[in-house]
């Protein structure tokens, strides 16, 4: 237990966060599994209402990466690596459709 009322303060702050952080990348994880299942689908029996569920859930996974970014949560490289693999589920799909 802390000794000081400025440790206290300071493990009450880090728990606080750690909260925050942990929300943050389990939204990330649940939305890149969302994205992963809806590219799936679309791989499965392309159409183009799939392509445009595709490309939604995409952009809402990248919403919440650089946001997490944007907060700290996650590191920059990091983020620019979770959505480089994304971007490259999808590559080889669109370029065999189109």
């Amino acid at each position: 237990m802390a000794n000081t009322k400025s440790a206290l303060k300071r493990a009450e702050i880090a728990e606080r966060n750690r909260l925050r952080n942990k929300a943050y990348k389990s939204a990330v994880k649940t939305l890149i599994k969302k994205y992963i299942n809806a590219v799936a689908a679309y791989t499965a029996n392309p159409s183009p209402e799939l392509k445009q569920e595709v490309q939604t859930k995409l952009s809402e996974a990248y919403g919440k990466i650089d946001k997490a970014t944007k907060r700290g949560v996650l590191h920059p490289n990091n983020g620019a690596r979770k959505k480089s693999r994304l971007a490259h589920r999808l590559k080889p799909l669109t370029q065999t459709a189109e």
